[in-house]
């Protein structure tokens, strides 16, 4: 008995390629790159305009006798820079930037602490964030006058430590150290929050996942702190002082506002603001302003060198 096979041809369909897309028209790819620069026209032209021609004309500035008013100006050279840095009472007034730079530390450490507090399940913490914001939103001139009346003679300060049965005829704005020490505290209220803000958004761009494994380890607050969250928030934290040094150096309008610059509260900003329009010596405030860019530009670049931005993986 013969077993008979049926075979079955099988026909492969030919394979088809499939098709290419033809390439865009070339104007179709030179619009293409040209629309992102379009966008971009309105805000560089504004740039340009309001930032860097400024600085290039105060750079020209600083090289000239130029008193602001008048339409001729002299090229002097480098005497003004000179000038600068052979008067000792133009560069006396670093010294005032140290209070703000202490108030910075100050203010630093608590907008970290009420940050890693608030980021955690407390009661009414929208409540206390919005208390630590809101100063920052207020205008600074309004600021400076709500303290001027705060820190004066009799003032509200004076009134409040009465209720405690502390009277004090002490000048709070009436001495170099009392003066400084105030407007760095005004300082420390008002930029609490933005560095507040800036500490709770990197805070709470942690996974959640390793503080509930950290839980699940026995790690407590503090541990959380210093291995989840100090290394999350590194880059930010960094960030902030940047901000924060920058900020002392070239602070103003709190004390230009609070004292004018008198007893002692005199700023760099402060000097350079009066030599250009009530000294009438636009240069030398132009070579002013122009160092304290630079020194500013220079506290930046080492403090990145110092404290270089590594990227922290914590999953």
């Amino acid at each position: 008995m013969t077993d008979t096979t049926a075979r079955v041809s099988v026909t492969k369909e030919p394979v088809r390629d499939t098709p290419v897309p033809a390439p865009a028209p070339r104007r179709a790819r030179m619009w293409r790159h040209l629309t992102p620069w379009i966008f971009l026209v309105a805000p560089l032209a504004l740039l340009i305009t309001f930032t860097y021609a400024p600085i290039v004309n105060m750079i020209a500035y600083s090289f000239t006798d130029w008193d602001g008013v008048s339409p001729e100006l002299h090229y002097t050279g480098l005497e003004n820079y000179t000038e600068l840095f052979t008067r000792s009472e133009l560069f006396e007034v670093f010294f005032v930037s140290g209070y703000y730079l202490v108030a910075s530390a100050i203010q630093i450490v608590a907008a970290l602490y009420f940050a890693t507090v608030l980021s955690f399940n407390v009661r009414f913490r929208n409540f206390f964030k919005g208390v630590l914001f809101f100063p920052y939103l207020i205008n600074g001139v309004a600021i400076g006058f709500v303290f001027l009346y705060f820190f004066q003679d009799g003032g509200t300060l004076d009134s409040v430590l009465a209720l405690f049965g502390y009277h004090s005829d002490h000048a709070w704005l009436g001495t170099p150290f009392s003066a400084n020490s105030s407007l760095a505290a005004v300082s420390i209220w008002r930029y609490l929050g933005l560095n507040f803000v800036l500490f709770l958004g990197a805070i709470q761009s942690i996974p959640g996942e390793l503080y509930e494994a950290a839980e699940l380890d026995g790690a407590n607050r503090w541990h959380q702190f210093r291995h989840i969250i100090a290394p999350g928030i590194k880059p930010v934290l960094t960030l902030t002082v940047i901000l924060s040094v920058s900020g002392s150096l070239s602070a103003f309008e709190i004390p230009y506002i609070m004292t004018g610059g008198a007893t002692g509260t005199e700023t760099f900003v402060i000097q350079t603001v009066k030599l250009a329009f009530q000294f009438n010596k636009t240069g030398l405030a132009s070579a002013a302003a122009l160092v304290l860019l630079l020194l500013i530009l220079l506290v930046t670049w080492l403090q990145r060198r110092l404290v270089p931005d590594d990227k922290v993986d914590l999953v």
